[in-house]
């Protein structure tokens, strides 16, 4: 019994960084968190930074609103890809200086879309230098 457990946490230490390799950076792009992008399309205050973002996307790709710095994107054109966005922010981690940023709008984020064989599985988001 001891024995295959040692195994078995041996196999899970030598397959995790595979997995972890898998995953490479898709694309990336920049946006700027106006505060437009802070509020839903009902003029409600959006509380977590996984909706703004969302918003963000929202805004460029479906109402043309976009600010000095947004750059266009190949992955959140649509409704779908914009939820699936927000899921991948709120199961991901962001550091709280990120986070807050985010909330506190008039900043220029960094969005790196990670994943493998075209299938995005995670978002990093990072602020400029």
């Amino acid at each position: 019994m001891k024995r295959r457990y040692l195994l078995s946490a041996l196999a899970c230490v030598l397959l995790a960084p595979a997995a972890v390799q898998a995953q490479q950076l898709i694309g990336s792009y920049n946006a700027f968190i106006g505060q437009q992008d802070l509020y839903n399309s009902n003029g409600v205050r959006l509380s977590t930074p996984a909706q703004v973002l969302r918003q963000d996307r929202a805004n460029y790709h479906r109402f043309g609103i976009s600010q000095y710095g947004d750059q266009w994107d190949p992955y959140f054109g649509d409704i779908n890809a914009r939820a699936r966005l927000e899921q991948m922010v709120n199961n991901g981690y962001m550091p709280p200086h990120v986070a807050n940023a985010i909330m506190r709008g008039n900043m220029h984020v960094i969005v790196n879309v990670y994943g493998q064989n075209g299938y995005m599985q995670y978002i990093e988001v990072i602020l400029p230098g």
